[in-house]
């Protein structure tokens, strides 16, 4: 197992993030999940957060990553939510419809931190997380 490290410390800090479309709306899609996933690697950037595994389902995706202990988590979270839900609804007229004045997401998410697992157990639960 390899370790990330800063000046003054090693970790390795995995997090298993989900988020729900509003109202469980089921308009996600896999075009719309490329979009969100490459926003979600872009703006990683700036948090020191680096994505792991990504799948979706209609009405919710799950995220797998790794991040940095300085980084604050609900900060990034709520800023990716924000941001994601208004390129997404410019993007996808369908989208703008269904949930007009409405943000995209819940206001509420689900963060697990995957340290007692292995990573690839928690790998193989998020890819068959997927449309089956």
């Amino acid at each position: 197992m390899k370790l990330d490290s800063n000046n003054h410390s090693v970790f390795l800090l995995y997090y298993h993030l989900v988020l729900v479309v509003k109202y469980r709306k089921k308009v996600f899609n896999d075009e719309m999940s490329d979009y969100a996933k490459d926003m979600f690697v872009k703006f990683g950037e700036k948090y020191n957060i680096s994505l792991v595994e990504w799948n979706h389902d209609s009405d919710h995706i799950h995220i797998l990553f790794k991040a940095h202990p300085n980084t604050e988590m609900s900060k990034f979270i709520n800023a990716y939510k924000s941001a994601s839900s208004r390129m997404i609804k410019k993007e996808f007229p369908h989208v703008r419809e269904k949930l007009w004045k409405e943000m995209f997401w819940t206001r509420s998410f689900c963060l697990l931190t995957a340290g007692g697992s292995p990573i690839e157990v928690v790998k193989r639960y998020i890819e068959n997380q997927g449309l089956k």
